[in-house]
């Protein structure tokens, strides 16, 4: 469901009515909307910044945590991201299921939360704090529902605050920190999340420091490892809580982990556990909950991470770009 909003934008144009001044703003919404992670050079340098700190790692024999100046890999308590289900009824038995695996936090996220009315979305937090129990971490991202609609979110706070939400994660798009920082005012002694959409260090700066966040939520893979610590240590300093953002692979678990492994005060994390075959199967071994249900990160060269090549082979597609019989790209070959 979040790659739904990396669709190409003529998606969300091609084929669409034209037949009055609103349908112009209606297609705009829907661009923003399919197409808001489309960030192909932040993203690509992400990756390039995660592999050379992997590659430094190894050729140092030390772990990126170290690099990073960091003493030790603390471990920190991994939180169960997963959908809302479609009904209350699924939201209880998800979070049981989860309590039951271990897991002492667990976050629900986008489904039909938000999409409703504030009775509906009540009765999926009630039947979510049920199903987790009563000692439970509970955990809400809305997804940017309601884009910078503070009426809507705030609508959602009395059932959030009654059963015990720690934070309410991304109620709006990342940009729009008037709106964050209004409903901050509002929603003590629950606490906003916020800040995956940052792909820089600066954009993630502005939200700690305008937004009002209790939490600041970045992702490796949108901004790389260096960016990331920077985050880490600048949120410190302002005594907002550092968390990463990984919803895929172990791989980008541990590139997420290697920011904050050293910040004890920073004592939460995000587990994958909704996770598609490639994302599972693309490395050789996972990051293991340890007996105390805790994760940290990898105590080996580099992210500590094997790649798997041959699960990855299976999934490779190969494409040839071609303009005027001149071959501009072809896919390489998998070592």
């Amino acid at each position: 469901m979040s790659h739904g909003i990396c669709q190409p934008v003529g998606t969300s144009v091609l084929g669409q009515r034209l037949d009055d001044v609103a349908d112009i703003a209606r297609i705009n919404r829907e661009v923003r909307a399919n197409s808001l992670d489309l960030l192909q050079t932040s993203h690509t340098l992400a990756g390039i910044d995660m592999a050379l700190w992997d590659l430094l790692g190894r050729r140092r024999g030390e772990p990126v945590w170290r690099l990073l100046g960091h003493d030790q890999s603390t471990r920190k308590t991994p939180y169960a991201s997963q959908l809302f289900g479609d009904e209350p009824q699924e939201t209880r038995a998800k979070g049981k299921a989860q309590r039951e695996a271990g897991f002492r936090a667990v976050k629900f996220g986008w489904g039909p939360y938000g999409q409703g009315d504030a009775s509906t979305d009540a009765a999926h937090i009630a039947a979510a704090r049920e199903g987790l129990g009563e000692d439970g971490i509970l955990l809400v991202d809305a997804g940017t529902v309601w884009v910078d609609d503070v009426a809507a979110a705030a609508a959602r706070l009395d059932a959030l605050i009654e059963h015990r939400a720690t934070w309410l994660e991304e109620p709006f798009i990342s940009a729009a920190l008037g709106a964050y920082k209004a409903l901050a005012e509002r929603a003590a002694p629950l606490r906003l999340a916020g800040g995956e959409g940052a792909h820089n260090f600066h954009m993630a700066q502005q939200m700690i420091d305008y937004a009002g966040l209790g939490y600041v939520q970045i992702d490796a893979g949108r901004m790389g490892i260096s960016d990331s610590k920077r985050v880490a240590d600048y949120a410190a300093q302002r005594d907002v809580r550092f968390v990463n953002h990984t919803f895929n692979s172990h791989i980008a678990l541990s590139a997420s982990l290697q920011a904050f492994a050293g910040h004890e005060q920073d004592d939460i994390c995000e587990y994958p556990v909704e996770a598609k075959p490639l994302s599972r199967e693309i490395t050789q071994s996972l990051i293991e909950r340890d007996s105390d249900g805790l994760v940290c990160a990898p105590d080996a060269p580099g992210l500590g991470m094997e790649i798997d090549t041959d699960a990855l082979a299976r999934y490779l597609v190969q494409v040839k770009i071609t303009v005027d019989d001149a071959r501009l790209y072809a896919t390489p070959d998998v070592p």
